[in-house]
């Protein structure tokens, strides 16, 4: 024989054997428990068509005495080259139908060179985790006959990832260990209901510390979801792929690319009338800043992350005029917008996404100040706070943004950095201060109310007179706030910070 053809059957031998995962019945079982298999995932993931496997005859072969090949367990991770909304990605698949996704069914070179791949090509990268990805089971050091110092292979390239390109983690099924940990290490986390949880060790451990809890108790969703330690929660699979690709088309390949423009579908003039009567005129009534975001940013482009965790801030991604940009709000209508320990904690790692990829940041604000109290000082609200004012002063990234109502305190004055130009407007509902004349005229004026006639009375008055003062328009006299505008201008004047800010940026 000349030519190669017995290695090329050969090769489609092995690359079939691939192809059964871990097994027919492993398979079944893996879809009876209403999951898709790795391959499915990747195939649904990606653009149809795209995906090139990488490695994809790795595994664990079987041989006859004569040294022929009789049967290949393949890897329990999947990885290979795709196209995501058009764009080369990274993606990767744990296949838990092998050892349940386990790092001893797995070769550890396979998953190092997915990761190296993303950061030294500048490709996103896509994780699809279901299993512990960890060291397997205690019964695996009777069979090695040792065990190690733990060391997780490759969690260098991880570090650079989340330096480089942006990550995305979607969790598809028990993950723990490792597999939890490779979760949490990305820019962009889901969890679909029902189907995912995520713990640092499962049930059966935390129960030999007296936690007897199963499996959505210790690490469900509604755990997750909350804490911050996923970005999403998706009702389903294709929900969190949708999710997924969603999350990228706001984003550059790397950061040392710019984020693509769309071709406009909504005009920047539009006016959106409601928007005159979004906030009430009693401050203690609460409005729907979503309706505000969505009338004011592109039809359709609003793309809320994190929206069951640190709730007063609301972070999302948007177009303007087909520019994206990072959308940091104020939520009155939880806390009155006041940011907790967690919300600060939101806002600081949401500003430096956007100033790490080279995102304009758009912060509409309505904040009465750091939430105060017990509970406040016992989660450590102040430091939290100041860490998400010092990531807003360090975003080198252009920042615009609109006062709606409150700014009060220094977390109010986190709404931007004063020490550079203020692209700045505020909607004639403004409302600002070191702190709200509601909570400190009694005091300010103690000894004044004690002397009147009548207490109650004199209080109005003197409420009546502050109320002339702290009107905006005062502000703007001195130039103390650059602008006050119509709020139905809000969108023209944003999509011109977006033009102007992605013309600096070098778009």
């Amino acid at each position: 024989m000349t030519d190669w053809t017995p290695e090329i059957e050969e090769l489609h031998l092995r690359q079939q054997m691939a192809e059964r995962m871990g097994g027919e019945e492993k398979v079944a079982r893996q879809h009876s428990r209403g999951k898709m298999d790795a391959r499915a995932r990747l195939a649904a993931i990606v653009d149809p068509g795209s995906f090139r496997e990488i490695g994809k005859i790795a595994g664990r072969g079987s041989y006859d005495a004569d040294g022929n090949l009789v049967d290949l367990a393949a890897s329990n991770f999947i990885f290979g080259r795709a196209n995501v909304n058009g764009r080369p990605v990274v993606a990767s698949a744990d296949d838990f139908t092998v050892r349940g996704g386990a790092a001893d069914a797995a070769l550890h070179r396979k998953f190092i060179q997915c990761e190296a791949m993303a950061h030294e090509m500048g490709l996103p990268l896509i994780r699809m985790i279901d299993g512990t990805g960890g060291g397997g089971s205690v019964k695996t050091l009777e069979e090695t006959g040792y065990t190690y110092v733990p060391a997780v292979p490759g969690w260098g390239d991880i570090i650079a990832n989340l330096d480089t390109v942006p990550v995305v983690a979607l969790a598809l099924g028990p993950t723990a260990g490792l597999g939890a940990a490779r979760v949490v290490a990305s820019h962009y986390s889901i969890m679909v209901k029902g189907l995912s949880q995520l713990f640092a060790a499962g049930p059966a451990v935390a129960a030999a510390i007296g936690d007897t809890l199963d499996r959505e108790q210790l690490g469900g969703v509604e755990v997750h979801a909350r804490n911050g330690v996923v970005d999403e929660e998706v009702a389903s699979e294709a929900e969190a792929f949708a999710a997924a690709r969603r999350f990228l088309s706001y984003l550059p390949d790397n950061v040392n690319r710019l984020a693509q423009r769309t071709q406009p579908t909504d005009r920047v003039g539009r006016r959106d009338q409601s928007l005159l009567a979004a906030v009430p005129r009693d401050a203690k009534q609460v409005y729907s800043m979503r309706r505000i975001l969505e009338s004011v940013v592109d039809k359709g482009s609003l793309f809320i992350m994190g929206a069951r965790w640190g709730r007063a801030a609301i972070t999302a991604f948007a177009r303007l005029d087909g520019w994206p940009v990072a959308v940091l709000a104020s939520d009155p209508s939880y806390l009155g917008g006041s940011w907790d320990a967690r919300t600060s904690e939101k806002a600081e790692r949401f500003v430096k996404l956007a100033d790490q990829f080279r995102l304009p940041i758009v912060h509409l604000v309505d904040n009465p100040g750091f939430m105060i109290g017990g509970e406040a000082e016992r989660t450590g609200t102040i430091r939290y706070g100041v860490q998400a004012m010092n990531a807003i002063y360090r975003a080198k990234v252009p920042l615009a943004s609109v006062i709606i109502r409150r700014a009060y305190g220094i977390a109010g004055s986190a709404m931007s950095n004063a020490e550079r130009f203020q692209y700045r407007f505020a909607w004639p509902s403004g409302d600002w201060g070191s702190l709200p004349i509601e909570g400190g005229v009694e005091v300010a004026y103690k000894s004044e109310l004690a002397a009147a006639e009548d207490p109650a009375a004199h209080l109005e008055a003197i409420r009546a007179r502050l109320n002339k003062v702290r009107s905006p328009f005062r502000t703007a006299e001195k130039f103390g706030v650059e602008d006050i505008i119509d709020p139905r201008d809000t969108r023209p004047l944003l999509c011109e910070f977006a033009e102007l800010a992605w013309r600096k940026l070098g778009a």
